[in-house]
């Protein structure tokens, strides 16, 4: 009976002293609990059709849906839910108006910079009714938006053929024109703490940053960085203030640092990159249109996008 007895103490210890080194491997070894996500890889994110010379302007709503213009035709609104549900939201804007850039107030308003007819427009989620809510004549055809300050926006405002542009701000219903005499301008963004506009001028490959004060003027007008290759297109900050730039003509999407220096570039699988936006359910999924793919596509980043927040 002892020896008996003593053979299973022996069993027991060597039982006890092996979970331990089991559970580990199963630890180390197990894919199931590798949760290290890989950045900056762009995919194939939903199909669109077949027309893609117009896409652009996507912006993502605060239940996660994401928007962009000109899908299948012009002047239309597609919408992607947060299943991946491709619809075209609205089959055509009224009066002729095609759509470009898209941002969303604070009340979840969008806005849109219609360029066939100099307007910045509403469109109400709910009714889907479009008004104007500014208008100037003066307007070249404005390109995008970015959005700050209780709903103030600035618009870029290119004229291709002269390849110069403008810069405006819309406020309460009203356009006010910042400045002229710039480059071709196109993608415009604010800083997460609403001190710098930045504009990009597609043609001559500037980046520019302005000082911008608690009225939105601007000042203090600045070469935040230059190309020496490819056109620009939208671009978009997060919140620890990287730009990201989306690189027209070389398919891929420059991130810039708060001053300037080019901290990296994400190969794309089109070459025509328009626009980029951020959502997903932490604000870290970047979402990009193209004009030569029938796809949009996406990639993982580590900071939420700056208008997650809002």
């Amino acid at each position: 009976m002892k020896r008996t007895h003593y053979v299973k103490q022996c069993f027991a210890l060597l039982y006890l002293f092996s979970m331990p080194l089991f559970s580990q491997d199963r630890e180390i070894y197990n894919p199931g609990l590798i949760t290290e996500e890989i950045y900056y890889q762009s995919q194939d994110y939903v199909y669109v059709g077949p027309y893609t010379k117009g896409l652009e302007g996507p912006a993502v709503d605060n239940q996660g849906n994401l928007y962009f213009v000109n899908p299948l035709h012009r002047g239309s609104i597609g919408k992607v839910d947060i299943q991946g549900n491709f619809t075209l939201f609205i089959k055509h804007l009224p009066q002729g108006s095609v759509a470009n850039g898209i941002r969303f107030g604070g009340d979840q308003q969008m806005f849109l910079a219609d360029y066939t007819n100099h307007n910045i427009l509403t469109l109400n989620l709910s009714t889907k009714e479009v008004k104007v809510y500014a208008h100037d004549s003066l307007m070249n055809q404005p390109n995008d938006l970015a959005i700050c300050c209780n709903n103030r926006m600035f618009a870029s405002d290119p004229n291709w053929k002269g390849s110069s542009g403008q810069l405006w701000k819309a406020e309460n219903g009203k356009l006010s024109l910042l400045l002229k005499d710039l480059g071709t301008t196109n993608g415009i963004e604010v800083s997460p703490d609403e001190k710098t506009l930045y504009v990009n001028e597609s043609v001559q490959r500037n980046i520019w940053a302005f000082d911008l004060d608690a009225q939105g003027n601007i000042s203090n007008k600045k070469l935040f960085h230059k190309f020496k290759d490819h056109g620009m297109d939208g671009m978009r900050c997060d919140i620890a203030g990287n730009l990201y730039v989306t690189r027209y003509g070389k398919g891929t999407i420059a991130k810039l640092s708060p001053q300037g220096e080019l901290l990296l570039e994400i190969s794309l699988k089109g070459k025509k990159p328009s626009n980029i936006a951020f959502g997903g359910k932490d604000g870290r999924t970047a979402f990009v249109t193209l004009q030569d793919r029938a796809y949009l596509e996406t990639f993982r980043v580590e900071k939420p996008g700056r208008s997650f927040k809002q």
